[in-house]
């Protein structure tokens, strides 16, 4: 049998399978820029064991996961080797999940719109060059986290309309006081201001609202996807892995065509993908 995990922060999907069946399994998430050997062992422990089939034998373990740099990765193996004793395991980020998914054995670029951001060029089996996300304070330009700061900031400093500004405070139950309070002194402010940028998805028809989306979308590309035509200039389609990028989709391909790029698969979430590239 084989195990595959698409692992993020706040929770991580497990795929079991062999020849003839799979099972998908859901735990909590694993980073271990934010959890302990220990603590990621306990999650193992506590929440896969008992979902995995009595008896079974796990040959191989592809994990894929948030903050799984080459630094953090050891931490995630020995974790992983104190459930699965002989199995051969495997750790790669989360954005070389994302290629293996969606390109599988092809040439491509990849980017990642979800909270944070982040983009790559992947040769078919490994990522070639990796543009620097930097956060939501200096980069993740396109993230739920990007387009909820640039939203925050147009509001209270009158760039969108009193119409806009008056439905943001309305519908978010946020004052200026408040706002600042969660950014600026409260844990997890990409969080927060990723939570803000659904407010975009239900007034996207505003044009001042429209403009500000294709705005964040096409500085992902310039900021970004640029970076990648020095190593093939005519490869102009870009595949994307995340909620932002699903729920924007309209936007996001019309900033895309607005540079001369395309959209070309878009999905949730990797698992699926990854399945099909291992099984």
């Amino acid at each position: 049998m084989k195990l595959i995990a698409d692992s993020g922060s706040t929770k991580t999907a497990w795929c079991l399978f062999d020849a003839n069946n799979h099972k998908v399994i859901i735990t909590q998430g694993i980073n271990p820029y934010q959890q302990s050997e220990q603590q990621i062992a306990d999650i193992l422990h506590q929440e896969l064991q008992h979902a995995l089939p009595e008896n079974s034998i796990i040959e191989e373990v592809f994990f894929y996961g948030a903050g799984c740099t080459p630094e953090k990765s050891p931490i995630v193996q020995a974790a992983i080797r104190s459930l699965i004793h002989e199995a051969r395991i495997y750790i790669g980020s989360d954005m070389l999940g994302a290629a293996r998914s969606l390109c599988k054995h092809e040439t491509g670029i990849v980017g990642i719109l979800g909270t944070g951001a982040n983009s790559c060029f992947y040769d078919g089996e490994n990522i070639i060059k990796n543009v620097s996300p930097l956060g939501f304070i200096l980069g993740d330009e396109g993230s739920g986290g990007y387009i909820g700061k640039r939203l925050v900031g147009d509001c209270l400093k009158d760039q969108l309309t009193d119409n806009v500004k008056k439905m943001f405070l309305e519908e978010t139950h946020e004052t200026a006081a408040t706002i600042i309070q969660k950014v600026y002194r409260e844990p997890m402010p990409n969080r927060f201001l990723a939570s803000l940028s659904p407010f975009c998805a239900r007034h996207r028809e505003e044009p001042s609202i429209h403009a500000l989306l294709i705005d964040c979308f096409q500085q992902f590309f310039i900021r970004n996807i640029y970076a990648y035509n020095d190593l093939n200039p005519t490869l102009r389609t870009i595949n994307f892995v995340g909620s932002i990028a699903k729920i924007y989709e309209q936007e996001l391909t019309e900033a895309a065509e607005s540079l001369g790029y395309n959209i070309g698969t878009i999905v949730q979430t990797p698992l699926e993908g990854l399945y099909e590239y291992h099984k």
